[in-house]
């Protein structure tokens, strides 16, 4: 039976939908004959709904279209627009959670959080998305993601602060909490350990209104609270009354919250939650001393085939390789930032997502009056019409009298299109879906979707060798520069990129890359179709993999950038220990995993390394950060997790972070090859280079997968009727291929063992419907894109 307060709250939201509707409507207001007034809906009743109940998984919920999300706050009018407030965070966090998912988010409020736990239960909603504190009676009802964040608890207050030096001088002291919130229980422990401080407690409902409980024990003597530290963090942002007098617990942990039974659903949860945090952005005042302090350069660029892609495992691009040069060149390292098409790279600039844009952008007056400073051109590209061979021809500009040229949203050459039209030419200029990306386009044209578009010459030569449906066009500019975009105000970065790219195009290397990315030939048309699009497997073993890390809550596409790490998607490698497999189990570990060797059938291997990586992660405090608690695992898998703990300890004899791989742990890691280090190390010597180049191959492939492939393609498959599709090698993906670029390919003496290749038949030249993201392109890589 529903509880009363679950019906007195779905009663509540049936009222708002009745009275308000939903989405963007207009409400009218009748204030008689005179005037009619319209108003914009408040935000609860623009998040109303009639909500219903459902108690089923992630596929019952995709079948309703929509996603509910419980919270505390819920669409409160006072709520919404405070960015800084933490539950904005969750609710921020959430919407892009069900857009993730393609679900329509909902949110319904519950008054405390035995009401929130309450309508998850019993399907009145889906999500308990807040800042939530996971507790062991709390574990008994709901099924909790992996940790959002850990947090303290502390007693705080905005009036006058204690004259004490340990909370037991505390007297006399009334400590205010939030209704059935964990601090009640916190309190009352302060009560039982201090018996002599005449110490009393009082729980407020005050609706998680976390401003008015503060504003408490500033009206009220001798009041303290107790908050969770992350909110204290933030609303410092806006307020600067509060103290802090003590931390009064252990580390909790936040986390969002699921029904019990509902394995896909905690699984698309955790695979999301752990993307995030991983690829969580930080934003930052771009300028030289900021970017040396933090030994950091990011670039923005789009996933095309001319800035940003992967061939294989290896991080590629003419945008790319240049960036990596340069942040070798000044010792820092390259943070990708890959900005989605539908977004303006000039707004992530300005908003401090990336310090430098590189995808291909030419110089234009409009960027510049927007604040962008352009540097020295590395390329010079000509505009070109390309259109369908099936269509008549546009040789000349008067061709394209009666046509239509669609570009891409944000694109540059828009306004070429538009010169050309108010020019007296006859040519419609459409502009394409947002999400449309360069490669989509082209292919829409090959398909007679759309007339015509504009691109760069070097890019249609490609395409034209690729696509026999394409006719390159018309030439309409002389060659146009392309260059680096920053903020102008970055003068000092600007001279550094500057000197560099003047120095670099007098290169060797960067003849050779000129030619790799931009002279198509033969070997390239064929070696193309290896390239693989949203949608698609990231490696033949997919499916095997998908079990398994569903099975030990992994995000498959970090198991499968691991793989590639491992064997370069080898199932018969051999390493010069004799690791084996596709995972590179020791065969000793494999039998301790249940998995005698050999290792050399694909399930077998993946299952054997899974199950191990899940061992290796069980062995840490599971209080670790959660991307940290990804990184130390992997570290370990590859280096052993004794000469973890010692670089642990090292880490803190070095005042580093010991629970902090990039920039802490990972320095200590440098060190144990030192004998001054490694002699006073309990495992000793380990070749620190290889663990520390290990995560970080693997972390910037992972990130790369999450641009090709959802998460979700896991839960989706396994919740299909298909038990196990058969694993076989695919001439696409070839047996071997030494790894390049981010990726450390085997000395001579270490390369692995491996299987004759057989032949593989020549491939059709049929082209799939939608690239965009591009895996495994053929060397040398696709041509130039620009904006």
């Amino acid at each position: 039976m529903v509880g009363r307060r679950i019906l007195a709250c779905l009663l509540f939201t049936a009222v708002f939908a009745a009275l308000g509707g939903c989405g963007e409507a207009k409400l009218k207001l009748d204030l008689g004959p005179e005037e009619e007034a319209v108003r914009e809906p408040t935000p609860r009743e623009r998040f109303a709904f009639s909500n219903y109940r459902e108690t089923g998984d992630l596929d019952k919920i995709r079948e309703r279209g929509v996603i509910r999300f419980v919270s505390l706050t819920g669409p409160r009018e006072d709520y919404l627009p405070r960015t800084a407030v933490v539950s904005q965070q969750h609710f921020d966090l959430a919407n892009k959670f069900a857009k993730h998912l393609g679900l329509e988010a909902k949110w319904v409020q519950a008054d405390t959080p035995e009401l929130a736990i309450e309508m998850v239960e019993q399907g009145y909603a889906d999500v308990l998305a807040d800042n939530f504190t996971e507790t062991e009676e709390r574990r008994e009802r709901i099924q909790f993601s992996v940790p959002v964040m850990h947090v303290y608890q502390q007693l705080v207050t905005a009036g006058e602060k204690p004259d004490i030096d340990d909370l037991s001088q505390l007297r006399n002291t009334r400590i205010v909490v939030l209704e059935d919130s964990v601090h009640v229980k916190t309190a009352r422990e302060l009560i039982a350990k201090f018996p002599q401080a005449n110490l009393t407690v009082e729980a407020l409902s005050l609706n998680d209104n976390v401003d008015a409980l503060m504003d408490y024990t500033q009206e009220h003597r001798n009041t303290l609270a107790i908050f969770d530290s992350n909110v204290i963090d933030r609303m410092r942002d806006y307020r600067d009354d509060i103290q802090v007098i003590a931390n009064v617990s252990e580390l909790d942990r936040i986390a969002w919250g699921a029904r019990k039974n509902s394995p896909f659903m905690h699984l698309a949860l955790n695979n999301f939650l752990t993307m995030n945090l991983v690829r969580r952005e930080y934003r930052r005042v771009s300028d030289w001393k900021a970017i040396k302090e933090s030994g950091v350069v990011r670039l923005l660029t789009r996933n095309s085939p001319f800035s940003y892609f992967l061939w294989k495992g290896v991080l590629m691009g003419f945008d790319y390789d240049m960036a990596k040069a340069f942040a070798d060149q000044h010792d820092l390292e390259l943070q990708v930032v890959v900005v989605p098409y539908q977004y303006d790279i000039v707004e992530w600039l300005e908003e401090g997502r990336g310090d430098i844009a590189g995808a291909a952008l030419n110089i234009t007056q409009e960027r510049i009056d927007r604040g962008m400073a352009f540097s020295t051109p590395y390329l010079e590209m000509p505009l070109q019409v390309v259109s369908n061979k099936k269509d008549p021809p546009i040789a000349t500009l008067m061709d394209l009298n009666g046509r239509t040229l669609t570009m891409r949203t944000h694109s540059s050459f828009i306004e070429y299109g538009e010169v050309l039209r108010d020019s007296g030419i006859d040519v419609k200029v459409e502009i394409a879906d947002p999400e449309v990306s360069y490669q989509q386009l082209i292919d829409m044209v090959a398909s007679g979707e759309v007339d015509a578009t504009l691109a760069d010459s070097s890019g249609i030569a490609v395409e034209a060798v690729l696509l026999s449906e394409l006719q390159p066009g018309a030439v309409i500019t002389d060659p146009l520069p392309q260059a680096w975009m920053m903020l102008a105000q970055n003068t000092e970065l600007l001279e550094k990129v500057n000197d560099f790219i003047k120095k670099f195009r007098k290169s060797d290397e960067y003849k050779q890359k000129y030619n790799a990315y931009f002279k198509p030939n033969n070997r390239f048309a064929q070696r193309i179709q290896a390239r693989i699009v949203p949608g698609q497997d990231l490696s033949p073993y997919d499916a095997l993999v998908k079990t398994s890390a569903a099975e030990h809550s992994f995000d498959w596409r970090m198991v499968v950038a691991q793989m590639w790490q491992e064997s370069n998607f080898n199932p018969k490698a051999v390493s010069p220990v004799g690791a084996q497999g596709l995972m590179q189990v020791m065969p000793r570990t494999a039998e301790e995993m249940g998995y005698p060797p050999p290792l050399f059938d694909p399930e077998r291997g993946i299952k054997a390394g899974v199950k191990y990586l899940n061992w290796v992660r069980g062995r840490f405090d599971p209080d670790l950060s959660l991307d940290n608690l990804l990184w130390f695992t992997l570290a370990s898998y590859n280096a052993g997790y004794g000469h973890l703990l010692d670089a642990q300890r090292l880490a803190g004899e070095l005042g580093l972070d010991p629970n902090v791989w990039f920039g802490n742990v990972e320095q200590a890691m440098l060190k144990l090859s030192e004998p001054r280090y490694f002699n006073n190390a309990r495992y000793g010597y380990v070749r620190g280079a290889e663990p520390v180049q290990y995560v970080r191959n693997i972390s910037n492939l992972y990130k790369a997968y999450t641009d090709v492939a959802p998460s979700e393609v896991a839960a989706r498959w396994l919740m299909s009727d298909i038990i196990r599709l058969e694993s076989a090698r695919s001439c696409r993906y070839a047996h071997w291929t030494p790894s390049a670029g981010a990726h450390r390919s085997p000395a001579p003496e270490e390369k692995w063992l491996q299987s004759g290749d057989g032949f593989c038949p020549p491939r059709s030249r049929a082209r799939l419907s939608f690239p965009g993201h591009w895996l495994w392109p053929p060397s040398p890589p696709l041509s130039a894109v620009s904006e």
